[in-house]
This record gives C-alpha cells, sequence and structure tokens, in this order.
C-alpha cells in the first residue's frame, strides 16, 4: 500500500535532499529551540517539536553522506544536550503546577 512512498522518500532521502538546505534547517531548528527554552516561560514542548525537525534534517544529512564521522556525533552531541535541555524544562514546568494528573496515593 506504501511501497510507492517509499520509493520516492528514499530516492528523495539519498539522492536529491539539499545538503545546503539541511544543514540550513538543522541550524534554525536548534536556533529555534534554544530560543523557546531561553523565554522567562519556557516553552518545552514547541521546543520539543524543534528538537524533532532538528533530528530528521540530521539523519537526512547522514543518509546523503554529507556529514564526517567527527561531525557526526558533534550533531548527535547538540541533539543529545538541546533534549536534555528540554525535559529538565517540561519537569520544572510541571514541578511548578504539582505534578497534575500524579496519583500521590499510591
Amino acid at each position: 500500500m506504501f511501497h510507492q512512498n517509499e520509493v520516492e522518500q528514499s530516492t528523495y532521502n539519498f539522492e536529491y535532499a539539499d545538503v545546503d538546505f539541511l544543514f540550513t534547517c538543522f541550524e534554525q531548528y536548534e536556533k529555534e529551540a534554544q530560543q523557546l527554552l531561553a523565554l522567562e516561560n519556557p516553552l518545552p514542548l514547541p521546543a520539543y517539536e524543534r528538537i524533532l525537525k532538528a533530528a530528521h534534517s540530521f539523519n537526512l544529512l547522514d543518509a546523503r553522506k554529507a556529514i564526517s564521522v567527527t561531525e557526526r556525533q558533534r550533531y548527535i552531541l547538540r541533539i543529545r544536550t538541546l533534549t536534555k535541555a528540554v525535559a529538565e524544562a517540561y519537569y520544572a514546568s510541571r514541578e511548578a503546577l504539582g505534578f497534575p494528573m500524579c496519583n500521590k496515593d499510591k
């Protein structure tokens, strides 16, 4: 059922994805995530969405073999660092609300 979609997406990912555009996307998504986390009242959920987009851009760059082994490790660390910051911001936001929906009796 999804064979044609898989063929076309794979062809794009491995042969036609614009490497310069993907590098720009990664940088922009990373910057936006950082800005969302730096707000007076951080927005961890939109920041998380930006990290997912950055990770997707990274995966496409990796598929195109546009990133060296050393660069690859640095990109993964950048994504990991942002993801940790989002998790911490999300935890802090839930803690500030008193962890609603958390069953404290158990």
